[in-house]
């Protein structure tokens, strides 16, 4: 099967997806791939890299809690 991307008009949208599904799934299958999935498919990638190469810091639920108490009366002594 091959795979394309196609910019469509938001006036055919709707008329092109019909189009679509008159077809089987076995002959179109429509793949969903906008900006935000692919930024998002990155960002957890390179996440999972850092994990699997041993870089990734780990905290236990205190340490996050600690951490963040913190934070917080930075920044309430800011205000």
């Amino acid at each position: 099967m091959q795979t394309i991307q196609l910019k469509i008009s938001d006036k055919i949208y709707d008329k092109f997806i019909l189009f679509l599904g008159k077809f089987s799934s076995d002959e179109v299958e429509i793949v969903s791939k906008n900006q935000e999935f692919i930024s998002t498919k990155e960002y957890l990638q390179k996440e999972l890299d850092e994990i699997e190469s041993g870089k990734a810091v780990f905290y236990s639920q205190e340490e996050l809690e600690e951490k963040l108490d913190k934070t917080l009366r930075n920044y309430e002594n800011n205000l």
